[in-house]
């Protein structure tokens, strides 16, 4: 950037350079037909126009290098912050307005740079020199050309304001186009299934013109500012006319006073011009840089952890404790004093009624959120006083959404890990039953799961992730209705899979389907937040409490 704003500064100053060569070109050259001054004064204007050629490419490379840089570090920066803030944030953040901050907003701001070491660089320096040569010619032409410029500072202070408000409407509309955009593309057939496509189609062209009116009318704010510009340039060019042009004809002054005098004030038009136009880019930056800097503001919800001398689970496989546990989203407690254990090395089903709380236990397990009352026992260390990354190292889980990135299958499994044996990849397949469909793929491990894992069946998506999960040989399995969504031959595989990645592990499983947990070690049957009842199948169908009537409406054709 120093060197960026060194060249512009050097190409800035060729102007100044120039318009003081047109002087001595019209007394020395042209009215004293000087040959010899012909050749000096002919070489140092192809010299300046060299000059300012050369630093004027080096400036470009520069600047691009700046620019590209700085947009790449601000999205590196703006996703590793994202990656650490909770799961509250992003509910009230929608994907695609997110890619749209990290996305656009960056590429608003990455010209900041640029307009700063330009405007200030070369436009500055060269409205200097050139103000230079023409205050040493004569002052009162120069305050002649400047006696409109006052003319500017309301207009110029109201202009950056309006065009500052239309850019944070056309960033914070931008966001909503990304939104509808994710939308509709992730439920291309629900949105066909519905014939909604005249719907989404009109709703989206309600976005966009919002976003089209607002770039209208900032950019007419813009060209605005140069047109103003030109005015009182036309009124300083008039008042130097008349003065300066009436004592060249008089013979107070030279012809190449004026000329030289004239064409440093003519070129001053276009740095002007491009100074005028420069607040107004500044004002989209800034927009830009405002909505960046309150990403980066964000904290996430959940408590601090420690960063050391963390505790650790006694044992491993670990038993799981909820002890009268609490937690709400804001709009009203969700947990409310949940008590069970889940003892080590078993399989523990929740089940219950949507919204009883169970997914909850899952956030609260992993990290995702902090209880805000009670204590979560792992191995019998408490949760609090885990750092994040050594609690979330104790599990791995398998849901019905399960996630594939549009990369190969082997890079889906390994997730970045390095050093995992070739032995213990091929005992994660065999064993998750995703060698039994690997031989069939064209390109074996190395075949493309495509957009969100779409190249494969449900049931073939749920292996991956069972293979994914036992590889990280994590020593708590959660299994949030993992075979759910399945048909019926997918589900016995999948089925088998779950069972020998059960072994050895202390097993958190969500059920709806209380087929799936009958043969669960303890079944804890969730209500409003809390535990209200616990034991195994046969022990709570014999209660004829909740569970027995969550069976009864299940296998009531039975």
């Amino acid at each position: 950037m120093g060197v960026a704003l060194l060249l512009s500064a050097v190409e800035g100053s060729t102007l100044g350079a120039l318009s003081w060569m047109l002087e001595p070109l019209f007394d020395e050259v042209f009215s004293s037909r000087s040959t010899a001054a012909l050749v000096w004064v002919g070489f140092g204007i192809l010299g300046l126009f060299l000059l300012r050629a050369t630093t004027s490419v080096l400036n470009r490379w520069l600047l691009t290098q700046v620019n590209q840089g700085t947009a790449a570090a601000m999205q590196k920066e703006l996703l590793a912050h994202l990656l650490t803030l909770d799961g509250a944030f992003f509910q009230k953040n929608p994907p695609g307005t997110l890619i749209e901050r990290v996305q656009g907003d960056t590429a608003a701001a990455q010209g900041a740079t640029t307009l700063v070491i330009t405007g200030f660089g070369r436009d500055a320096v060269s409205l200097v020199g050139l103000f230079v040569v023409a205050m040493n010619i004569d002052w009162r032409w120069t305050l002649a050309a400047l006696v409109g410029a006052p003319l500017l500072l309301v207009p110029a202070a109201v202009l950056q304001r309006y065009i500052r408000k239309k850019s944070v409407l056309s960033r914070v509309q931008a966001g909503l186009r990304a939104t509808r955009l994710d939308e509709i593309f992730h439920g291309i057939q629900q949105v066909k299934l519905t014939r909604t496509e005249a719907y989404q189609r009109d709703h989206f062209g309600q976005i966009v013109d919002r976003i089209a009116r607002a770039e209208v009318k900032s950019a007419v704010g813009r060209a605005t500012m140069p047109a103003l510009v030109d005015v009182v340039t036309g009124i300083g060019f008039f008042a130097v006319l008349m003065l300066g042009g009436r004592e060249v004809v008089e013979g107070e002054r030279t012809t190449g006073e004026f000329m030289a005098f004239f064409t440093a004030m003519a070129l001053t038009f276009q740095p002007i011009r491009r100074l005028s136009d420069l607040a107004g880019y500044r004002q989209i930056a800034l927009a830009s840089l405002e909505r960046i800097y309150g990403l980066l503001d964000a904290e996430p919800a959940a408590q601090l952890r420690p960063a050391a001398s963390a505790a650790r689970p006694d044992r491993l496989p670990p038993a799981i404790a909820f002890n009268d546990v609490q937690f709400g989203y804001g709009d009203g407690p969700v947990l409310n004093g949940l008590t069970f254990t889940a003892e080590a090395g078993r399989v523990t089903a929740l089940v219950g009624a949507s919204g009883a709380g169970k997914s909850t236990v899952f956030h609260l397990l992993t990290g995702l959120a902090d209880p805000s009352a009670g204590e979560i026992l792992i191995g019998g260390a408490p949760v609090g006083a885990m750092t994040l990354d050594d609690q979330r190292r104790l599990f791995a889980a398998v849901s019905q959404d399960t996630l594939l990135f549009d990369e190969t299958l082997r890079e889906n499994l390994v997730l970045g890990r390095t050093g995992i044996a070739p032995e213990a990849l091929e005992a994660a397949l065999r064993d998750a039953n995703v060698a039994e469909f690997l031989s069939r793929l064209p390109q074996g491990l190395e075949t493309p799961a495509g957009p969100r894992g779409s190249s494969l069946s449900g049931g073939q998506r749920q292996r991956v992730a069972i293979a994914r999960a036992l590889l990280a040989d994590a020593p708590v399995l959660l299994l949030d209705e993992a075979t759910s969504a399945l048909d019926a031959a997918s589900e016995q595989a999948v089925t088998e899979a779950l069972a020998r990645a059960q072994e050895g592990r202390t097993t958190l499983v969500i059920a709806h389907r209380l087929a799936t947990v009958r043969d669960a070690h303890r079944i804890i049957v969730m209500d409003q937040g809390r535990a209200v009842e616990q034991g195994t199948h046969e022990a709570l169908l014999a209660q004829g409490g909740l569970y027995a009537k969550l069976h009864a409406l299940q296998f009531r054709d039975g």
